[in-house]
């Protein structure tokens, strides 16, 4: 495989020739409780597989699909919710911000601020994020090709932030309908970066359901196993204890009691990757 630089995290060493990491939690903060609970939960699993964990939720969804949907529960609110997860469990936190106002609260918080793969072209909200000084993870938009990233990559480390994570979130295909290349991670790779791949978004359908989007999660899997043989470095999962009833990508989420068996394969296929990447 391309070797990428890595990027230490606290005790956590990102890409490079590091193990497979993991990044997961619920597309949304609920409630705190919940929030907590995943963290916890998952924590627990990730540790038991031996795999880095980092906790993701987001404190405002606001890419939604209906103007009715769940947002969360705000900046303020919130981070505060993120901040005590992050204090109390030690856990390091990644969440989304959506404007350049939002970079430096959030990044008080976070140890990785998100660009949404809507948003990736947004040059403000990528200097703000950038000079943070925080790791910042963009998505790959639906819209560009994986080696158009390498100018978002630029706007990033240009800023002054070499901190970059690029995310693999599949592409358009037709209407309400995404395809994931798998070219698109040695493409990725060859940037210099970490790259995540996100298996849950990618087996979303956009909105699919209406007034909100679908999903086809019984493809996770299958993909996610895909994405870790091609070369990626991290695997981005919403996961959650109750899809059904969850208050955001519930149809696209894997439920938190298949976390431990993915896991664990995906750690073996990696490490087998890597492997071969060596000789």
């Amino acid at each position: 495989m391309t070797p990428v630089h890595e990027i230490a995290l606290g005790s956590l060493r990102l890409g490079g020739d590091n193990p497979l990491f993991l990044i997961a939690g619920p597309c949304v903060i609920e409630n705190e409780a919940h929030a907590r609970k995943m963290a916890e939960e998952v924590s627990r699993i990730a540790a038991a597989a031996g795999v880095p964990y980092i906790f993701k939720a987001s404190y405002d969804k606001a890419n939604r699909t209906s103007v009715k949907s769940y947002r969360g529960p705000g900046l303020v609110e919130g981070l505060r919710i993120l901040g005590k997860i992050k204090r109390d469990l030690g856990l390091p936190i990644l969440t989304d911000i959506h404007e350049p106002s939002h970079a430096v609260p959030a990044a008080e918080v976070a140890d990785i601020l998100q660009i949404p793969a809507f948003l990736a072209r947004q040059t403000d909200l990528l200097l703000a994020a950038a000079k943070t000084g925080r790791i910042v993870n963009v998505k790959k938009a639906q819209f560009l090709s994986p080696w158009d990233m390498a100018n978002v990559a630029e706007k990033v480390s240009g800023a002054g932030n070499s901190k970059i994570i690029l995310t693999e979130r599949g592409a358009s295909f037709g209407y309400q309908n995404l395809v994931v290349d798998m070219r698109s991670f040695p493409i990725l790779r060859k940037l210099g970066y970490p790259v995540v791949f996100d298996v849950t978004h990618s087996v979303q359908l956009p909105g699919g359901q209406g007034n909100s989007s679908g999903g086809q999660p019984e493809f996770i899997e299958p993909l996610a196993r895909a994405g870790v043989a091609a070369g990626a470095d991290g695997v981005f999962l919403e996961v959650h204890d109750n899809p059904a009833k969850a208050l955001s990508d519930g149809s696209n989420a894997l439920p938190l009691a298949q976390l431990p068996a993915l896991l664990a394969r995906l750690k073996e296929l990696s490490a087998m990757v890597r492997r071969w990447g060596a000789q």
